[in-house]
């Protein structure tokens, strides 16, 4: 159906843009108790969406390629 799809705003921008058209990445966030030991203690991921031109822009494109290769050699994919 049109126009039933959910929005979100970019990262870094601000813009509105449709979930289907937006680039989603996930970060990792770690954090701990101890910061002098550099021990972390907890570690979450979230999502985070971004434009189509800002993630041309940060080179979210080309991270995901990467990652894609490495998960492929790894599987033994070509």
């Amino acid at each position: 159906m049109r126009g039933s799809e959910s929005l979100v705003r970019c990262n870094n921008c601000g813009r509105t843009v449709s979930r289907a058209k937006a680039v989603m990445d996930e970060r990792v966030i770690r954090y701990g108790i101890d910061m002098n030991n550099k021990d972390t203690k907890f570690m979450t991921t979230r999502k985070v969406y971004y434009c189509i031109s800002c993630a041309k822009h940060q080179g979210i494109f080309q991270r995901k390629a990467e990652q894609a290769a490495r998960h492929a050699a790894r599987f033994g994919r070509t």
